[in-house]
């Protein structure tokens, strides 16, 4: 399976010619320049790529360690979640009840067929949502990656309405990074304020650093921390 981000990496760092070795890897991959979010996972997707690094390995266990604990704490019954990628991250869960929602058509048929055993786990395309709710409505490692500000505001809105009791988001929270060097399918965006706009009636309950602060590398470190909110209803 084709590991997008780290190619990506290694070929910007080449001397004068990285962008003509990022022009010879996207004709060779058959990789569009970025147009939409969408496009971009869809067409990641379809061409055999994985959700990125922050849903394998050491990263994936930091999430898991600290949602399985709210879940249980809680005692989540009911979870939906808003970008639910390839399906890999979801291994690590342990959830009564769960949809995914993905922007990706061929990542939701590519979780159908891994999960159709498992009569617990439901996956749907992001424009069927039909006003499910759940107990706690997660988004992980997704806010920073809607660039346009209509695709934004309505994943927001989603997210918000969807939940009876908890969102847990798991992202950066500024509108700017010290590291300009981002990818084209990252924004980073002080998602709070529009919480604080836009759902005043979740209030912020607990915010967790990342275990794994960023470091420059993409594979064992993150600029997500945890933010959780409890709707005061």
């Amino acid at each position: 399976m084709i590991n997008y981000e780290k190619t990506k990496s290694a070929i910007k760092k080449i001397p004068i010619l990285g962008d003509i070795a990022m022009y010879l890897y996207r004709k060779i991959y058959g990789i569009p320049k970025f147009r939409t979010s969408g496009e971009y996972w869809e067409n990641r997707y379809r061409l055999g790529g994985d959700s990125g690094a922050g849903s394998y390995n050491i990263l994936a266990e930091f999430k898991a360690e600290v949602i399985n604990e709210f879940v249980k704490k809680k005692n989540i019954e009911t979870v939906i979640e808003f970008g639910s990628g390839d399906g890999n991250q979801l291994t690590y869960f342990n959830f009564k009840s769960y949809i995914g929602f993905d922007v990706s058509q061929t990542v939701v048929n590519r979780c159908r067929k891994v999960y159709k055993s498992d009569p617990t786990k439901r996956f749907e395309l992001l424009e069927a949502y039909d006003q499910e709710k759940a107990d706690l409505a997660l988004s992980l490692d997704v806010i920073y990656h809607l660039i346009e500000d209509a695709a934004y505001f309505d994943y927001m809105e989603k997210l918000f309405s969807s939940s009876k009791k908890y969102v847990l988001i798991y992202s950066s929270n500024e509108d700017e990074h010290k590291n300009n060097n981002v990818a084209d399918h990252v924004k980073h965006r002080k998602f709070t304020n529009w919480v604080e706009k836009n759902a005043p009636s979740f209030k912020l309950i607990e915010h967790i650093p990342n275990k794994y602060p960023f470091n420059g590398n993409n594979d064992i470190s993150s600029y997500a921390d945890f933010f959780i909110f409890q709707t005061q209803d």
